[in-house]
């Protein structure tokens, strides 16, 4: 059970105006949303950082950028999150095999070298303590020029700060988000856990 009940979407006519944004990613406003428009302004200041993180100014994709919040999300234990970027992920083009190997991306052809460094420096962001070291900063900068890692860190800030809010709050997960998980993801142990 979620430690704070989410509002109605239409609770704060600004708030839903700017969570629109969420129609595109995931289809739905998701609940740790709804929970943070408690207090409003966390709710427009987190969906205002939500859309500049996530869009796409340099070669990162909307998808590249879902798969980043996913490998973040599941490396900290947010099924919250793992389940909401995998759903965006397929929604922005992923393909099944792109979804379902994405534990084999060091050694998939699924995934371009320039994938490969986003996705191990994510690991390392994500990891506590910090594990990036210069081997991987390096290899990052090899393939992603300063703007495209700015935005690749910033994702994975972004879900570093969502999945504490997800988990912390035990933030119920939307059929949508559940369904999404269930065709992705069992295979590797996912489960709804405490976001029922």
């Amino acid at each position: 059970m979620a430690l704070v009940t989410p509002l109605s979407p239409d609770h704060d006519s600004e708030v839903a105006e700017l969570a629109k944004f969420f129609n595109e990613t995931l289809g739905f406003c998701p609940n740790s949303v709804l929970t943070m428009q408690i207090r409003p302004e966390i709710a427009r200041a987190f969906i205002n950082l939500n859309k500049a993180v996530m869009a796409n100014d340099g070669r990162v994709t909307a998808e590249q950028k879902r798969l980043i919040g996913y490998i973040t999300s599941a490396n900290t234990g947010c099924r919250y999150c793992e389940a909401h970027t995998i759903l965006a992920a397929e929604r922005y083009g992923g393909s099944d095999e792109r979804l379902k190997h994405i534990w084999q991306f060091r050694t998939s052809d699924l995934y371009s070298d320039a994938e490969k460094a986003a996705f191990e420096f994510a690991l390392a962001a994500s990891s506590v303590p910090n594990a990036v070291d210069d081997a991987i900063s390096a290899n990052l900068k090899e393939h992603w020029d300063d703007g495209e890692v700015v935005e690749i860190l910033g994702v994975i800030s972004l879900f570093g700060y969502l999945n504490r809010w997800n988990d912390s709050m035990g933030t119920t997960m939307e059929a949508g988000a559940v369904a999404a998980g269930k065709e992705h993801l069992t295979h590797n142990g996912w489960q709804v856990g405490k976001h029922q």
